[in-house]
């Protein structure tokens, strides 16, 4: 079309042609400037959204802190430090782009931001970096080496990718030709191009900002649900069990959390000190209370996501007898007697008072735990069994039985003055003595009351008396007998308080007179 000598109407047809071109060019260009505008302006209203999300998820990291300090407040810590870094490189883009269309009478006339003087003129004086270009640069390396050093290697994912969006070194062109990061990227660009690209680096400290806080909280959830923090816990069907029975019960697995711990904690009505509350378990110490079966009601409580969640507390257990003391018997010396009231003890290891029954003739529950009396006295033959039975914690029912022998009250031993047996004694001194009787070695507390005796001074008649002192013929007899002579009290007739049967036959005392 440029060879040869051309006609007026040729060349007027090629001049048609050439402006055809310029003017496709031009209306390429300018619908070109528009996709820009429109990508920034789509990147912008995502950058809102992720921004917002950002704030959502810092604020409710915020109170989980304040729930459980020990467990987020690290978390918390980290999450700071990657929010201070983006919103510093954040800041710093935002003041350049608005300083990028200052000059601008219509900052979203795109066909208009065709030129890249700004930012030739900003970044740059002849091939090197003015300190405003450095400063872009420093930027950039502050953000991308903080937020490596804040998850260090725990998240190599993360770091590659931060490494990827935020690299600053030089990069090789098609041609072939090295150049520096910022030159590659921002000179010669249209406004509306390098304007879309700030905003795209916003999009991705967003987008890190984002995965760094989110990926942090996901490790630390899944270290709280790894196997290695639970426990197998064996929970027994019942606190006790008792010989000849089966052991039941299921064994759980049970998360440890050292960092956890309850805002409040109720056990019985009671509400527990915080020292009670530490390394994720609460401590119980109370009285265990009598003998029997005995409930623990009561409830945790923990702010979650601002409110608080109960957790009830029911469990049981039982109270048995301290064995403080040895169980030991004579399997001959099971004895109850006649005409005097027996106590008893009788219980039931594990049991309560009040689910223990015992039955025997003669025998009754008396005030006290495990207290009861046996009177023997209407029983006929030699021998009364007593049955006990008791209701078990888990309602089963045990019994048990016990034989004793019933014997009479011992013979009664007579004294004079307490004395008994074979005495020796002045005559005045027997004068005004009194004469009583007494159980032996007997372990029930019958003092015995003298109603009267015989008295006999050899070689005269014997004479009744009645009470518990000579009278007046038994003194005249007494002053008759001879030094060295023996004096006999005999048939001396004893009652004993509350006893309810006849008493066996006094023994007799013997008195020598020594003057």
């Amino acid at each position: 079309m440029a060879g040869g000598k051309l006609s007026a109407r040729q060349k007027m047809i090629n001049l048609m042609y050439l402006i055809f071109i310029a003017m496709l060019a031009l209306n390429m260009s300018k619908e070109v400037l528009s996709a820009f505008g429109l990508m920034n302006e789509k990147l912008v209203d995502s950058n809102q959204a992720a921004a917002q999300r950002n704030t959502d998820f810092f604020a409710g990291l915020e109170q989980q802190a304040l729930e459980q300090p020990d467990k987020f407040r690290p978390l918390l810590n980290q999450a700071t430090q990657v929010q201070s870094l983006a919103n510093d490189l954040n800041t710093y883009i935002a003041d350049l782009k608005g300083q990028m269309t200052s000059a601008l009478d219509d900052p979203q006339d795109y066909e208009i931001m065709d030129k890249g003087d700004f930012l030739d003129n900003y970044f740059f004086i002849g091939e090197k970096l003015k300190p405003e270009g450095e400063d872009f640069i420093n930027k950039m390396a502050s953000f991308r080496n903080g937020i490596k050093e804040v998850i260090g290697e725990t998240y190599p994912g993360i770091t590659a990718d931060v490494e990827k969006k935020f690299a600053t070194e030089p990069v090789t062109n098609r041609d072939g030709n090295v150049l520096d990061w910022l030159d590659y990227h921002y000179r010669g660009f249209p406004l509306v191009a390098s304007l879309t690209k700030m905003t795209q680096l916003q999009a991705d400290i967003k987008t890190t900002e984002s995965e760094v806080m989110s990926t942090m909280l996901q490790g630390k959830l899944k270290i709280e649900a790894s196997l290695t923090n639970f426990d197998a816990i064996v929970v027994p069907d019942k606190t006790a069990f008792f010989s000849g029975e089966n052991f039941t019960g299921t064994i759980i697995l049970g998360k440890k959390d050292n960092t956890l711990t309850a805002d409040k904690v109720i056990v019985n009505g009671n509400e527990l000190a915080k020292d009670a509350m530490q390394a994720g378990q609460t401590k119980l110490s109370f009285p265990a209370g009598a003998v029997g079966e005995r409930d623990i009601t009561g409830e945790f409580q923990f702010v979650e996501g601002g409110e608080t969640i109960t957790i009830p507390i029911k469990s049981s257990y039982a109270v048995v007898p301290k064995p403080n003391s040895a169980t030991i018997s004579a399997d001959k010396m099971n004895v109850v007697y006649r005409g005097v009231k027996n106590p008893m003890t009788i219980s039931f290891a594990g049991v309560s008072d009040n689910k223990v029954q015992a039955n025997a003739e003669g025998l009754t529950k008396i005030s006290g735990v495990g207290k009861y009396m046996m009177d023997a006295t209407r029983i006929k033959g030699r021998e009364v069994t007593i049955n006990v039975s008791g209701t078990l914690p888990d309602g089963d029912k045990v019994s048990d039985k016990a034989t004793f022998r019933i014997k009479d009250l011992p013979r009664p031993t007579g004294t004079v003055r307490g004395e008994d047996g074979n005495i020796k004694m002045q005559r005045n001194a027997l004068e005004i003595s009194t004469i009583g009787a007494k159980f032996e070695d007997f372990d029930f507390n019958l003092p015995l009351k003298v109603t009267g005796f015989k008295f006999k001074v050899l070689g005269q008649p014997t004479i009744n008396v009645n009470g518990s002192k000579l009278d007046g013929r038994a003194k005249a007899a007494l002053r008759k007998a001879k030094r060295g002579s023996d004096v006999q009290i005999f048939d001396i007739e004893a009652k004993a308080q509350g006893v309810s049967v006849i008493l066996k036959k006094v023994s007799a005392v013997i008195i020598e007179l020594t003057n």
